[in-house]
């Protein structure tokens, strides 16, 4: 109209000065009211149980939560709305402390202080807090993130007498942020893991649930001026008047109201799902009859409303308008008049109000029904995540397939073993370079390939891990088959399979075992004792591998672990000595742990895992070459070993490493070095390692899990593999020959047939080394050795993704 209006008043010529005619007057604006649409989105938290896994003090602990917009700091925060409290905490009177609390200054709740004195314990806090958070006027519905911020207070327990009191100074001790995505705001019910840090180990159990609400509506009186209002600036589109703006206005206002009211029907429609399916899921009936016959009522408007605001990605693509709208000369004009005649503000309104109280009174439905049913709602959510973790965390996942060599023949290396089958398509992979190297620059282009990712899922989002994505460890997963477990034809071997399925199918009992031991009595089933001894490596702690103990304790808090103490500051000696030391700490906790559970039941079976860091893989398979250990071998179940020197330091490539190693058995002696060396006696199959690869260490296990680094200088990435390697493979000497030998003497090993199928994975680590920069460390591959005790990421992407090898 504008545009036309122009035309009748000469102002079509872009070169002419525009002029105001002498006798047209402007009209007034007038004021009109205009319906304002509020709405809010509510998060309700609702925290079950506070686990101390590994805190390092003793003392009073708090949880503090806050809930703000991301990436707006002048956006209005998340205010406690509502706070239910399902049951009375479970502590006695002395370990109870005040109330819950609000706080109006930052707007942030925090639960009842408790005190913890020892490790996993359980505090049950059982509450359920509700934050609103104003959607703000420019948007409509939710376009932004939601920050959960969860901040662990702590608070020393000071000695009066012989009571205790707790300090009222809390500090916060460790923070774990969490990012709800824009299109989980409209409906997300997710079990959330709140870990904090490997300094403050802790699980709390947390569900989140979220879903937009009516807040009501407002008449705002706002000036609308007359069509026929003109002004000195050109309207031809080089510059926009007032009216147009104004019109503008309008027209974006009574857009963003009818999205808003799409956000409500699909916040309502997300809601009575979620509650159908979470009913039907702990076989919970929630009585709907009567809502759903009502609902039909808004099956007109739901039609209105299908085509003219949906936003259809491919019409923007093309150039098409979308929402009804296009910009044009930098305002906004209605290409079809079908929304305004199809929904008048008066029905845009009363669509409002209606689907407004139908989704308040869905959302109160559900708040009653995880009242009833919270726990078993929990233990639902948490199955459902830990099945996710392995599409969520594929991010910084690469998965592949190789054959498992029949024998490294001397002088010839067998190229075959590195025929890797992805998931999406086959490439023959050549060792023209140093594998180390062609390791690290595969997981750097996976890296710069995650920094070019957009995250747009609906799942809760960690910020530990989702924070800075390009800065976490690529992890290459590389699932050896062995000849027995391939198919008869070659051609079904080498289609895109699917790699992660075969890991664990051997692994997962068929329906008929399924079965038969759900019909089993439980007198007659019994429990599987389950044991896992950790062992530190060279001047190492006992203490060194609690992150990765800590993680599968998630995944199996029922196992008994042993933090093996007996060759702690006698890393030094022969590997024969610190092996017999480990045996009996070994076989005594076995047995302590035995007869404890026979007194307390029957005893079905037992499982018995390792796992070892640096040397102390080499101590436990010396262990297990024991005598003495020879009962229990057919127990063993899974053995992880997080860059252990199988094959010794045979071709090692760090000369700067190797130059310590020589200072090491000149200066001090050490024994064990001269044994990782080679260097104990004349003739190498004389040697320590060459006689412990002849033993059957390995043979008895169920899974053998190698973890290794291409950053890793302390540890030949071969022999953390145990494969062969280039130098080895055209080396024609005495020492070629007898490293072959080891090598086809672990894996004959690792081929071995068992009862079920054997899972042989090869996991390659690629750290984030950038923060350490071109220190020492870094230099002599520390850096990378170290990191393997001192991050867990890498160990939740891997025991997440596979758990029933660690169950």
């Amino acid at each position: 109209m504008l545009r036309r209006l122009g035309w009748l008043i000469g102002l079509n010529n872009r070169s002419a000065q525009a002029k105001k005619l002498p006798d047209a007057k402007p009209h007034p604006a007038e004021v009109q009211p205009v319906v304002m649409l509020d709405s809010v989105q509510e998060i309700a938290i609702y925290i079950h149980r506070f686990h101390n896994l590994d805190l390092f003090q003793q003392g009073w602990y708090q949880l503090k939560l806050t809930v703000r917009w991301d990436n707006d700091e002048y956006a209005p925060v998340g205010t406690p709305a509502r706070v239910v409290q399902y049951e009375a905490p479970s502590l006695v009177s002395d370990e109870v402390f005040g109330v819950w609390r609000i706080d109006d200054t930052d707007n942030s709740f925090a639960t009842q202080p408790f005190r913890i004195k020892y490790a996993r314990q359980d505090v049950y806090l059982s509450i359920m807090v509700a934050f609103d958070l104003p959607i703000p006027e420019n948007e409509g519905s939710p376009l932004s993130a939601v920050i959960l911020k969860f901040e662990l207070l702590y608070a020393p327990v000071l000695v009066n007498g012989s009571d205790f009191q707790a300090s009222p100074d809390y500090c916060p001790a460790a923070i774990h942020e969490f990012r709800i995505p824009p299109k989980a705001l409209l409906g997300l019910h997710s079990y959330c893991p709140v870990y904090f840090d490997a300094f403050h180990a802790v699980l709390v159990d947390v569900s989140v649930h979220t879903t937009l609400l009516k807040a009501g509506s407002r008449k705002v009186h706002t000036k609308v001026p007359s069509i026929a209002y003109s002004t000195t600036n050109d309207v031809s589109g080089e510059s926009i008047d007032g009216s147009t703006q104004a019109l503008d206005q309008v027209a974006s206002t009574d857009l963003k109201q009818v999205m808003l009211v799409k956000a409500l029907l699909n916040a309502r429609d997300t809601l009575l799902a979620e509650l159908q399916k979470r009913s039907d899921a702990i076989n919970h009936a929630v009585d709907l009859t009567e809502f759903t016959s009502k609902m039909n009522d808004m099956k007109l408007f739901d039609s209105f409303l299908e085509e003219p605001v949906a936003a259809d990605a491919e019409d923007s693509a093309q150039g098409k308008p979308q929402n009804g709208l296009e910009r044009v000369n930098g305002r906004l004009e209605f290409q079809s008049d079908r929304l305004l005649h199809n929904l008048s503000k008066d029905d845009v309104l009363k669509i409002f109000n209606l689907s407004g109280d139908q989704v308040f009174y869905l959302w109160n439905t559900f708040l009653n029904f995880h009242r009833d049913s919270k726990t078993r709602i929990l233990d639902v959510l948490r199955d459902e995540w830990a099945k996710d973790r392995r599409a969520e965390w594929s991010i910084w996942m690469v998965y592949s397939k190789v054959d498992m060599p029949h024998r490294y023949i001397n002088g010839s290396f067998d190229e075959s073993s590195h025929q890797i089958v992805h998931k999406r398509g086959s490439s023959l992979w050549k060792l023209t370079d140093d594998p180390a190297q062609m390791a690290a620059m595969r997981a750097e282009l996976h890296r710069r390939s995650i920094a070019q990712m957009r995250m747009n899922n609906r799942s809760i989002q960690d910020m530990q891990i989702f924070g800075d994505p390009s800065g976490i460890p690529i992890v290459i997963i590389e699932h050896v088959m062995n000849a027995t477990q391939r198919t008869s034809s070659d051609n079904l071997y080498t289609r895109n399979l699917d790699i992660i399925d075969s890991i664990t199918a051997s692994t997962v009992p068929s329906s008929e075992a399924v079965k038969k031991l759900s019909s089993a009595s439980a007198a007659q089933i019994g429990r599987d004792l389950k044991i896992v001894i950790f062992v530190h490596g060279f001047q190492g702690h006992h203490l060194d591998l609690r992150l990765v103990r800590n993680q599968w304790l998630l995944i199996d808090p029922k196992i008994e672990f042993l933090m093996s103490e007996v060759n702690e500051e006698k890393t030094s000696g022969d590997f024969r000595e610190m092996g017999l030391r480990l045996a009996h700490e070994v076989i005594s906790f076995v047995k302590k742990k035995m007869d404890k559970a026979s007194r307390s039941g029957h005893l079905r079976d037992i499982k018995l895992s390792f796992v070892g860091h640096s040397i102390g893989n080499v101590i436990i398979r010396t262990a297990l070459a024991e005598s003495a250990m020879e009962p229990y071998l057919r127990f063993l179940h899974t053995f992880v070993s997080l860059s252990g020197p199988h094959l010794g330091y045979l071709y090692s490539s760090n000369s700067l490493f190797n130059s310590g190693l020589w200072l090491l058995k000149k200066l001090k002696g050490t024994q064990c070095i001269h044994q990782l060396t080679f260097a104990d006696d004349p003739d190498i199959r004389n040697t320590f390692f060459y006689k412990l690869c002849e033993q059957r260490t390995l043979e008895n296990f169920k899974h053998i899990i190698l973890l290794s680094s291409p950053q890793d200088g302390y540890v030949p990435y071969h022999s953390a593999r145990i494969e062969s390697c280039r130098a080895a493979s055209m080396d024609n000497s005495k020492k070629g020959k007898a490293f072959l030998e080891m090598l086809n003497n672990c894996l004959d090993q690792i081929r071995a047939p068992t009862a079920e199928n054997r899972v042989f994975v090869r996991c390659d680590i690629n750290f984030n080394t950038s923060s350490h920069g071109r220190n020492l460390n870094a230099l002599i591959g520390r850096a990378a050795h170290i990191e393997f005790l001192e991050s867990d990421i890498f160990a939740r992407f891997i025991m997440w993704s596979f758990p029933d090898l660690f169950q």
